[in-house]
């Protein structure tokens, strides 16, 4: 009896041994930067089972004990098999090298379906080089402009700082680098981003299936990283355009231990305007500067440690040459982050990141003796910490939380008129907290069936609104007493799901829920930098949007072509504007809740997406189809009316052409149903009163948006180490008058007047850039 059992025993323990898994585990990094690399694909050849890399460059793959072909690929670098007898787990870590022969892209190609493969929907991952390729405006290749070129992504039109993303505003995306929020992240009103190109490793940007890891905001997500800097040899890029100078500098403090990046840029118009037309600029002038970097140290394989920081500004001034008037208008970001990264072992990952971020307005007047400045804040500390576990090849788990502290300067007004001062004895401000758990499962149920599902609870408290000098003990009592704050507690669930069809084919979809608890409130129909953050209260609910999602994607000729068609519907509840007729100013230095009105919303739309991906010719053509309506009781008498940004119709066309190693040729053409804006219809004077009767709410629209971009690339053959290139671009290249706003002048005879009649309100156009050429040197060495 007891041999039977023992022999049972041992049996067993052995078929345990047998099945064994193993885990492969380990850092890509680039062989020529020494960045680490995001989304490699780790494949078994045989059994063709896998995993990618992550933000850091690592990967897990979990297998069965034995012996195995793992392939190391990844577009535009050579690919790396090893065969590997896996008995205990082991860590490999892998170099990558540039592909410089045409077969080593043919062959490439094959592995280029993540597209296909992956449970993520509604979300396009953009490489910096790619942008590199497209016309530079002014010399300055921009992140936010590519993004706009997408499917589902609207921009606000000229001069707007914000863009649209699936009939939402633009409040409702979270725009993060290195993991901070930027609430503006626009230079000279929309024309360029904060983001240094140069600078920056990595951009996904996401409009559905929103991940259970990101949240606080209805519509999207922009996740950009920046690069790590390389830790085995110095680098210079920069550039020299007719408006803006940049340069960038990466290399190794400590060999293969500590790297650092910095980059910086500035433009210089207004010191060439000064020097060129002294007379004529005078003090009157704009300009705008950024600076980022990075610093990181590798402790081990296990333990990394980094710094990213932002700091960047735009002043625009004007002064009458009189000099009874002046204004000076200033705003600007200040971002900071420190992240560790630990590896506990092959399974199991943690990032923990304390942040900072803040970003201020400021819009100060002189007029002969009375000075008037307005000028708001948002600024943030957070906390997150970030868990991937990796049990197997067929999960892939997720979860962690975030803790932030809001404080909130919304429309403070100082001024004085003669010897009369207006100056508050302190600043109003508004707290608050948001915090959030969340945890996700990545399930790969079998070849056909992959799931990705999760949730995330949220919380949500604002507190009194305090002066300056209260802060600290009334805030710790509202913490104490129940019932003096406002607090909200919500579950947001997510999943998403691929169905493979076949090699080349899946169907994708997605039913998310989202909660937003802060808001913009935004007066005219462009989003500017005087627009204020203002969190959720007892007045002001959170916003909440659920949205569904259904796809069909597609490769084509070996996967050199990646198609997809998207269907998606998103309802939106509690939006936020402001009331008829209110304006900030109607209650300046104190609380703007009781200015606003909140209401609700539909969008939905189809989005085309069809882009090559190799060859001499490459590029993408997105169209999107959707309409975007508001229903608020206090506005428009409570009947729907469409959104400010409701466009029928948005087609971008992306091209580039290799003609050879020396020249390179790139068009971006982009046409846009007109934007929607509420106008005057006529004007009357009745009772010796003038009466003015509007369209109804957002019932004008604007003439459609149509531009075209180009730009060629000539690359000299590079001489020893030092390499350059020139990029000659033109935007707007037949000179189309686009509408930056619309304005009405009353026409008719002469001696015509309101009392009289005679006279027509005639709708004018204001245009805002008309073509401009441009040429710029950029260098590395």
């Amino acid at each position: 009896m007891n041999r039977n059992f023992l022999t049972l025993f041992f049996t067993f323990l052995s078929l345990i041994s047998f099945s064994q898994d193993f885990t492969l585990s380990g850092v890509i990094t680039d062989n020529n930067t020494g960045e680490k690399l995001i989304g490699v694909s780790v494949i078994d050849s045989e059994s063709k089972k896998g995993t990618s890399t992550n933000e850091n460059g690592y990967y897990s793959l979990t297998l069965k004990k034995g012996e195995y072909n793992i392939k190391y690929s990844f577009i535009g670098l050579e690919s790396v098999s090893k065969k590997i007898v896996l008995n205990k787990n082991k860590r490999i870590n892998i170099s990558l090298k540039t592909s410089s022969e045409k077969i080593d892209e043919i062959h490439i190609r094959g592995e280029s379906t993540k597209n296909i493969e992956s449970s993520k929907v509604s979300q396009i991952s953009i490489e910096a080089k790619q942008i590199k390729a497209l016309p530079a405006i002014m010399g300055e290749v921009d992140i936010l402009k590519t993004i706009q070129l997408l499917p589902g992504v609207s921009s606000g039109g000229e001069g707007n700082t914000g863009f649209y993303v699936r009939g939402g505003g633009p409040d409702q995306n979270l725009i993060m680098l290195d993991d901070a929020t930027i609430y503006n992240a626009s230079h000279l009103f929309g024309f360029f981003s904060v983001f240094p190109a140069d600078a920056v490793k990595d951009i996904n940007l996401i409009k559905g299936g929103m991940p259970a890891e990101f949240g606080g905001r209805l519509s999207s997500v922009l996740d950009i990283s920046l690069k790590d800097g390389n830790p085995n040899k110095y680098n210079v890029e920069g550039g020299i355009g007719i408006i803006s100078s940049k340069i960038m500098v990466e290399g190794p403090i400590i060999k293969n231990k500590t790297s650092f990046i910095l980059s910086g840029r500035r433009t210089y118009a207004d010191i060439l305007a000064q020097k060129l037309f002294p007379e004529k600029v005078g003090n009157n002038g704009y300009y705008f500067y950024d600076f980022t970097g990075k610093v990181n140290h590798k402790f081990s394989d296990k333990d990394k440690l980094s710094f990213s920081f932002y700091k960047g500004d735009d002043i625009a001034s004007f002064s009458a040459p009189s000099g009874n008037f002046a204004i000076n208008v200033p705003w600007g970001n200040t971002l900071g982050i420190l992240k560790w990264n630990h590896v506990f072992n092959e399974k199991l990952v943690m990032k923990n990141s304390a942040i900072y971020t803040d970003y201020s307005f400021e819009m100060g007047a002189e007029m002969q003796d009375i000075e008037f400045k307005l000028s708001s804040e948002v600024r943030d500390i957070s906390y997150k910490t970030d868990f991937t576990f990796l049990p197997n090849v067929q999960h892939k788990i997720k979860f962690g939380g975030i803790t932030t502290y809001h404080t909130f300067s919304p429309a403070t007004v100082t001024g004085s008129a003669g010897d009369v001062s207006f100056d508050p004895d302190e600043i109003f401000e508004q707290f608050a907290n948001e915090s959030a758990l969340y945890i996700s499962d990545d399930y790969e149920v079998n070849e056909r069936l992959k799931v990705n599902i999760g949730g995330r609870l949220t919380y949500f408290q604002q507190t009194k609104d305090y002066k300056t000098s209260d802060i600290f003990t009334s805030y710790l009592q509202d913490m104490i007493k129940e019932g003096d704050s406002t607090k909200y507690i919500n579950f947001e669930p997510r999943i998403s799901a691929r169905f493979k069809l076949n090699p080349t084919s899946s169907l994708k979809s997605s039913y998310s829920e989202n909660y937003q608890y802060i808001h913009l409130a935004s007066m005219g129909g462009m989003s500017l930098p005087t627009d204020l953050w203002l969190p959720s209260s007892n007045k002001i609910k959170p916003k909440f949007a659920k949205q569904f999602t259904l796809g069909y994607f597609k490769n084509l000729e070996n996967n050199m072509w990646e198609t997809s068609i998207e269907g998606y519907y998103k309802e939106m509840e509690n939006l936020v504007e402001y009331k008829e007729g209110a304006v900030p100013d109607d209650n300046a230095n104190g609380s703007q809740d009781q200015l606003l009105t909140q209401g609700n919303g539909d969008s939905y739309g189809v989005e085309l997406f069809v882009k090559k991906v190799f060859g001499e010719t490459t590029g993408w053509i997105g169209y999107t189809h959707s309409y975007t309506n508001r229903v608020f009781e206090e506005i428009n008498d409570g009947e729907e009316f469409p959104a400010k940004y409701d466009r029928r119709h948005d087609l971008s066309v992306v091209l580039s052409h290799e003609f050879n190693k020396k020249l390179t040729l790139s068009s971006v053409f982009v046409y846009a149903s007109g934007s929607r804006l509420t106008l005057p219809t006529e004007r009357y004077i009745l009772n010796n009163n003038i009466y003015t009767e509007f369209t109804s709410k957002n019932g004008y629209k604007m003439e459609d948006y149509h531009r075209m971009d180009v730009s060629l690339i000539y690359t000299p053959k590079p001489h020893k180490k030092f390499q350059s290139s020139w990029n000659l671009s033109v935007y707007n290249l037949y000179n189309r008058k686009n509408p930056y706003f619309v304005y009405f002048d009353m026409q008719g005879e002469e001696g015509s007047s309101l009392e009289t009649g005679g006279l027509t309100p005639v709708a004018m156009q204001m245009s805002l850039f008309p073509i401009i050429p441009s040429i710029s040197w950029n260098f590395k060495f």
